[in-house]
């Protein structure tokens, strides 16, 4: 293999999580860089960590839209290598975020129904979950669905699935690719 070919293998090292708020991209992350032995990243603390804020605080102070620029910001600037980067869900607005990130690493959509999201998630101001004034949490779906499977390289279906199954099956499936 030549060393064009060696460095752009090693760049797309990574495994990008994506998927609605509450789908368990952290907790999936978490558990998935232990077993294959990488590194956690998750974009939502780096947002935080960069600008002194919680999500709800950027919200609030920079508006969605001013928020959704910082998310694109802080997300076509990461810097990883054999990492699991668990995303917010609202990254795949970010068209730069996003194709850095598919530059990286391999794409995993999380997915679950708009029902098992909202029986996961209590208040979405305060988790910081990026809504427009007036919007449903079935809005939001809608609108992100079409994104989510667009940007995915592989989509892990997690309805009724517990941590573990899911945690195997990203495993295989990445394995068999």
């Amino acid at each position: 293999m030549g060393a064009q070919m060696r460095e752009n293998a090693e760049k797309k090292d990574n495994i990008i999580l994506i998927g609605m708020p509450g789908v368990g991209k952290s907790t999936v992350g978490v558990v998935l860089a232990k077993k294959m032995g990488y590194r956690f990243l998750d974009s939502d603390l780096i947002i935080q960590e960069e600008t002194g804020k919680l999500l709800h605080e950027i919200i609030s102070s920079e508006g969605l839209s001013g928020f959704i620029k910082v998310e694109n910001d802080v997300n076509r600037n990461i810097q990883a290598h054999h990492s699991v980067i668990a995303t917010g869900g609202s990254v795949v607005y970010g068209t730069e975020a996003m194709e850095h990130l598919k530059g990286i690493g391999r794409v995993v959509y999380l997915k679950l129904s708009c029902e098992g999201i909202a029986d996961r998630l209590g208040d979405l101001k305060k988790r910081g979950v990026a809504l427009k004034e007036g919007q449903t949490l079935a809005e939001l779906y809608a609108e992100r669905v079409p994104l989510y499977e667009k940007y995915g390289d592989l989509t892990v279906d997690c309805e009724e699935k517990g941590l573990r199954s899911v945690v195997e099956e990203i495993d295989k499936r990445l394995r068999m690719q």
